[in-house]
Order: structure tokens, then C-alpha cells, then sequence
């Protein structure tokens, strides 16, 4: 006989309503993806529609209360208070909180100009080709397998084998080289190469034969490749038999190339940051405006409100058949759906508009010297420290912070930038590690090119000007800023 055991467990378990989950996902949204948003509720919602809500709705006592004792024994509250779905003015902790938008100079949206693509640019280039239909097929596939860095990832054969699948044409290795040869020198130079190497021999095999360092530079990137890498200067003049002037010379060409011709090969629409905020300091008071330009401004659809209120005042009265009482019934109860839908939405964007500008009040309150004098005045500052002076959980500043910029007189910044751990000055101070990684990095670029700075070095140097920090933070700071070793750094100088 199987024994059957009953436990009794208490837990305590904290639930999100979907107001609140939607609040949430409109909160991480940056403002592009929000404007995006918008867009799309519009569409699913018919009772959401752009435009200022300027017209009150007629005040119907106890008509919605009536609902109560529908047949169904359905809820219904439609007793809304559409004022609130306005955006209140901002005036917090002091400083002015606009919104960027409601000037008289809203442009919108422009259009986009039309730039062709990489592929387009280099399938354009094949007309001019003398390729028959074996070699055009192959440029098509060779195109189509190169990466976003302009670069061929993929092998001769695996080329040939597409080529066969989709044409029933076999073409050999040598004749997909030959086409691979031709391919590269389109424009951009070195598209396609196989490697970092090839790339860069593709493109100087295209210079004239008179450019000084040349003939160098080739045979620098066909013999000692390892030794150029690892800029190992002297075993290059030896194997190459030439002298510092030379190498010079050589190096300089090859540091001129293009080492990722794809890069950079994309719409300019596409190459821009939307910052969310924008923070100016003029007259001695700093104004915060969060970007809403291309936001519209939402309503309730006024000749759905006046459904709803027709619907009411016909049950109200009575009068009418079965069947056009389940009619109106259904309809009601679409029109509650969506009013309450696009109730929710509406406050979730005003709610999620208040924490942004708290959040960024108290980043500019806490960094008020950066923002009034630059960089050089960055504090340390943490999460938990915004979290504490606007009273709300840390996970709800981690998702504004994440992926928003702000608009300020010294450039754009990435909310994130603001963020960072202290460390201690000689004389007690605490100050930002972004500052000593700035320090670092000045030092680094005031550094003799031919006798660059070790990481001990670098200590040693800290330490006079009061940063007492150990070899191995150096090491990290440097290699999050991407910096290489100092003999990585060694340049030639005449």
C-alpha cells in the first residue's frame, strides 16, 4: 500500500501585475525602440490614437456603476479620470525637467536617404568585369559569403560547391582563385582577402611601384609577418637586409591600410546615437530634458468614447431586443478591453518618464561638476547610490541606465560612463577609476614612441602624482581601454 504524504508549506511570493510588467519593458527601452513601440500599440490598439487630449468626456452619474449588475455579473469601470493621461510639468529636486517635443519646432521623422549597400556596391562592380556566366556566378557567391569586415570566412571549395548546387556549373578551385583575384581589387581594395595578411599585401600590390617604402613593406609582410606583429624591428632590418630609414618607411605604408575594408560600409542614417536626455548648464542653472521629439503625444479616441457613452445611455433606457443587447454587450466588452489597455499604456509611458528624469536628476546631482565643467571631475558612484537617493530598488535604475545616452557640452555618454568604483588618493581623497584609466591613457600618448612606458613605469608615475595603485589594476585599466604592452607601442623614430 502506497503512502500518500500531505505537507503545508508558507511562502511568500511577490507577483507583477501587467500594468507593472509593461511599465518595466517600456523602462529598458532606449528612445528609439520606445518611438518604435508607440508606433505598434497604435496599430493594435484602435482606441490609442496621437494628439492632446482637449476634450472632456460628458459625465454620465452612475452609469458605469450600473454595470455592476450586468447579466454576466461582469465589473465594468469606465469611470476614467482622463486627465491623467496628460504629461504633467516637471519641476524636481530644483531643476527644470522638460520634455523635448511640445516646442513649435518638431520636424518629426525625416526620410531617409537612399546608400547602397556593400553588397550592392561590389555586385554593381561585376558589370564592368569581362566575366562570363561561370565567372559572374562565382563574384555573386564570393560577395555573398564575405563577412561585415569585408572579409572571406569561408574555404575555395565550399565557394565551388554553392556554386555547383545553384547552377549545376562545376567550377575548379583555380578558376574560383582566379575570380577571388579579381574580386579583391574591386572597391574597396583588399575586400574579400582571406586573412589580415592578404588584405594588406592586396592592397599594396595596387600602389604604384615609386611609393616610397613599398618594395619593403611587401617583402615585410611575406617574410617576417610574425616579426611586423610582434614588432620585433631588428630581426626585420636583418632578414630584410635593410635599414632603420627603410623600415621606416615601410611601416609607415602598412600602418596607412585599410585592415577591415568592410568596416565602416553602412548607411550614415544607421551610424548615429539618439541620445535620451539631454543636460545643458547655462546661466549658472543645469536644465534636463528628456528627448521626446518624434514621441507623440496619446488620447483615447474620442469617437470611441462616444460609442461608449451611446452604448451606456441605450442600456440605461432599455428598450431594445435580446439580440441587440448581446450585440451591445460584446461590444462594450471590447471597448472595455481596449480603454483599459490603452489606459494601462498611457500611464506606464508617464510613469516611465517620471523615474527616467528622477534617475537622471540624481546622476546630476551627484556628478554636478562634470556636467558644469567636464571631464577630469568625475566622482565615484554607484547603483545603490542612485537607488537610495530617489528611494527605489536598484533593478529599476539598472534599466534606465542601460542602453541610454545623454546629450551634454562635453559630448555624448552613455548613462553607464557616469558609474564607477573609487579608489583612494594620497591625501584621502576618493576619485572615479574612469579618472586614473584618463590619466593612464594621457600618459601613455605623451610617451616616447620609441621607448614606451611599462606597466611598473606607469605605477612609479601614478604614485608622484598621489595614486598609489598596484602593477596588476594598471594592467587591467590598460587592457579594458584596449592599449597594448609597451613593446606592442614601440613606434621607429628618426
Amino acid at each position: 500500500m502506497t503512502r500518500v504524504r500531505l505537507t503545508q508549506q508558507q511562502k511568500l511570493q511577490q507577483k507583477l501585475s501587467p500594468q507593472q510588467i509593461q511599465y518595466i519593458k517600456l523602462l529598458q527601452l532606449p528612445t528609439l525602440a520606445l518611438e518604435q513601440r508607440v508606433k505598434q500599440e497604435i496599430e493594435i490598439n484602435p482606441l490609442l490614437e496621437e494628439g492632446l487630449n482637449d476634450e472632456e468626456p460628458r459625465n454620465e452619474e452612475n452609469e458605469e456603476r450600473n454595470e455592476e449588475n450586468e447579466g454576466e455579473g461582469e465589473s465594468v469601470t469606465d469611470d476614467f479620470d482622463w486627465d491623467e493621461y496628460l504629461n504633467p510639468a516637471d519641476e524636481l529636486y530644483g531643476y527644470k525637467a522638460n520634455v523635448e517635443g511640445s516646442s513649435e519646432e518638431d520636424y518629426g521623422e525625416m526620410p531617409a536617404q537612399y546608400f547602397a549597400s556593400l553588397s550592392e556596391h561590389l555586385l554593381e562592380q561585376i558589370g564592368h568585369q569581362d566575366f562570363d556566366r561561370k565567372e559572374y556566378l562565382i563574384a555573386e557567391q564570393i560577395i555573398g559569403s564575405i563577412d561585415e569586415d569585408g572579409y572571406l570566412r569561408r574555404s575555395l571549395e565550399a565557394i565551388s560547391d554553392d556554386v555547383m548546387f545553384n547552377s549545376g556549373l562545376m567550377p575548379t578551385e583555380e578558376e574560383v582563385e582566379a575570380v577571388l583575384y579579381k574580386v579583391q581589387r574591386f572597391d574597396p581594395v583588399g575586400i574579400a582577402a582571406r586573412d589580415l595578411r592578404e588584405c594588406l599585401l592586396v592592397q599594396l600590390y595596387v600602389m604604384p611601384n615609386d611609393e616610397p617604402g613599398l618594395e619593403a613593406a611587401i617583402q615585410m609582410l611575406r617574410k617576417c609577418y610574425q616579426q611586423f606583429a610582434m614588432k620585433h624591428f631588428d630581426i626585420i632590418m636583418r632578414r630584410l637586409d635593410i635599414d632603420e630609414s627603410e623600415l621606416k618607411d615601410a611601416y609607415d605604408l602598412i600602418k596607412r591600410l585599410n585592415p577591415k575594408p568592410g568596416e565602416g560600409l553602412f548607411r550614415p542614417s544607421e551610424n548615429y546615437i539618439t541620445p535620451d536626455f539631454m543636460v545643458e548648464y547655462t546661466d549658472g542653472e543645469i536644465v534636463i530634458s528628456l528627448n521626446g521629439k518624434n514621441l507623440p503625444q496619446l488620447r483615447i479616441s474620442r469617437g470611441y468614447r462616444q460609442m461608449w457613452e451611446t452604448l451606456a445611455s441605450r442600456k440605461k433606457t432599455g428598450g431594445y431586443k435580446d439580440k441587440k443587447r448581446t450585440e451591445d454587450n460584446e461590444t462594450r466588452k471590447f471597448l472595455k478591453s481596449k480603454i483599459e489597455s490603452a489606459r494601462w499604456f498611457i500611464n506606464s509611458l508617464n510613469q516611465r518618464r517620471q523615474t527616467m528624469l528622477k534617475v537622471m536628476q540624481a546622476i546630476v546631482l551627484l556628478q554636478e561638476d562634470f556636467f558644469k565643467f567636464g571631464e577630469g571631475h568625475l566622482k565615484p558612484m554607484i547603483l545603490k547610490d542612485i537607488a537610495q537617493q530617489i528611494e527605489m530598488d536598484i533593478s529599476t535604475v539598472s534599466r534606465v541606465v542601460s542602453n541610454k545616452y545623454v546629450q551634454t557640452e562635453w559630448g555624448v555618454y552613455e548613462l553607464k560612463y557616469f558609474f564607477s568604483e573609487g579608489l583612494a588618493t594620497e591625501s584621502g581623497e576618493e576619485v572615479s577609476n574612469k579618472e586614473i584609466r584618463s590619466l593612464i591613457q594621457h600618459i601613455i600618448e605623451a610617451e616616447n614612441k620609441a621607448k614606451p612606458l611599462s606597466d611598473q613605469r606607469l605605477v612609479e608615475l601614478l604614485a608622484k602624482k598621489g595614486y598609489h595603485i598596484a602593477r596588476r589594476t594598471v594592467t587591467k585599466y590598460r587592457e579594458h581601454m584596449n592599449i597594448p604592452v609597451a613593446r606592442l607601442r614601440k613606434q621607429i623614430v628618426l
